[in-house]
């Protein structure tokens, strides 16, 4: 099983991360976390691919080791993530991807597919979003994204995580562990917060029109995966169902007990994706 090797690429003005698993003669694919998460989220399902693909995991400008914005009203946008994303591909001499998004990793994923990377992503996986997002769904994810706590322990930091992200389901303790190792940093008065720029909310009045990726959605042609957790809030199983009908026409697989999102670190979960991607 091939280990994680940590890389730092120049995009324009800024300095992104990514973890990197397998060897680069490999196909590439490419999975992009979700609105307040990091590359790391997917280290299980990394380690489990990386024996067929060379495995890229980004964290978005403003999360995990990457820097954070030069200019909040541009930087945190798709367009902006678009324009990193191909610049990472370029940088690592990488032609044809696939591409497995959680969250607005699928959203970044839809929009590149149908514009600026249309000849380049050859497979799609869309995990737990959908081309039009409830307000009641944005309005709980910008509360807790927006207003990150501080903590006096990484204990009690875990603690916040397993109870804000409950909807991601079942996860083994190690998963718990690392997610609190990998999404924390120090405060200016030593306490423990989040890793990320709380300032990556504007994804949810500034950018808002990034979130409605219908045309983008109908105009894909390519092989397409799209993921649901039965309870998920963020995308409603009637715009499941639309999205089926509509576009690349993609198979539809939903996991039980689980809302948003699938965290693609089960056994089951890390199978759907290789079959697909293969």
């Amino acid at each position: 099983m091939a280990e994680r090797r940590s890389i730092y690429v120049a995009c324009g003005a800024h300095e992104l991360h990514a973890s990197v698993w397998g060897d680069s003669a490999k196909p590439a694919l490419v999975m992009w976390h979700g609105l307040a998460r990091t590359g790391r989220d997917f280290d299980e399902a990394a380690a489990a691919l990386s024996a067929d693909y060379f495995v890229i995991c980004p964290d978005t400008l403003g999360r995990g080791l990457s820097s954070w914005a030069v200019d909040v009203a541009t930087d945190y946008s798709y367009a902006a993530y678009g324009a990193h994303a191909a610049a990472l591909l370029d940088a690592l001499g990488v032609g044809k991807v696939r591409w497995v998004g959680t969250s607005m990793g699928g959203l970044i994923g839809v929009t590149l597919a149908a514009g600026p990377l249309k000849d380049r992503i050859t497979h799609l996986a869309v995990n737990d979003i959908g081309p039009w997002i409830p307000e009641a769904a944005t309005g709980r994810i910008a509360d807790y994204v927006g207003n990150p706590p501080k903590f006096h322990t990484i204990g009690d930091l875990e603690q916040w995580l397993r109870t804000s992200y409950a909807p991601f389901g079942p996860n083994s303790d190690a998963f718990w562990r690392r997610m609190a190792d990998t999404s924390m940093r120090r405060a200016d008065d030593g306490r423990v917060t989040v890793h990320y720029d709380p300032n990556i909310v504007t994804q949810f009045t500034v950018h808002k029109s990034d979130l409605d990726c219908w045309d983008a959605w109908d105009a894909l042609d390519l092989p397409a995966l799209l993921l649901r957790g039965e309870n998920s809030d963020v995308l409603p199983a009637n715009v499941a169902q639309d999205m089926v009908a509509r576009g690349p026409k993609p198979q539809l697989v939903e996991f039980a007990g689980v809302g948003h999102a699938p965290t693609l670190a089960t056994d089951r979960e890390i199978a759907v994706l290789r079959e697909f991607l293969a």
